[in-house]
């Protein structure tokens, strides 16, 4: 059995303020992350997502269960603090995952939220 240890996975999408939006964007969001890191579900320790506090349409982990995707995970949401010129409509999360020792976490900034990690913002192959 190879050793594992666990690992921080971030992510981020800017959506409008609407449930239908926020729910794509979220499952968007997770399903990228998920393929690019090649995660199983029993890999997933938990997942934490922050909101800015424009967007109030849905609850960003009751949208990815709406989803049908995370159903058996720990999920908590927290609103962002408000900070002058930050980025508005954005969600983020931080997801907790094992993976062998040795991984390299590809993080996912889509649809407007790569200016936040533009170092991060390219999936490499």
């Amino acid at each position: 059995m190879e050793d594992k240890r666990l690992f921080g996975l971030r992510g981020a999408v800017c959506c409008k303020n609407e449930a239908v939006d926020i729910e794509l964007r979220v499952a968007q969001l997770f399903d990228v992350l998920v393929t690019a890191n090649g995660l199983a579900d029993t890999d997933f320790v938990s997942l934490v997502f922050s909101v800015t506090s424009d967007l109030t349409a849905i609850n960003p982990a009751a949208a990815l269960r709406k989803s049908g995707r995370g159903a058996d995970l720990a999920l908590f949401c927290c609103t962002e603090p408000k900070v002058e010129n930050s980025l508005p409509k954005v969600i983020r999360v931080l997801i907790h995952y094992y993976a062998a020792d040795g991984t390299i976490p590809k993080h996912v900034y889509l649809n407007g939220a790569e200016v936040l990690r533009p170092d991060r913002s390219a999936l490499e192959d």
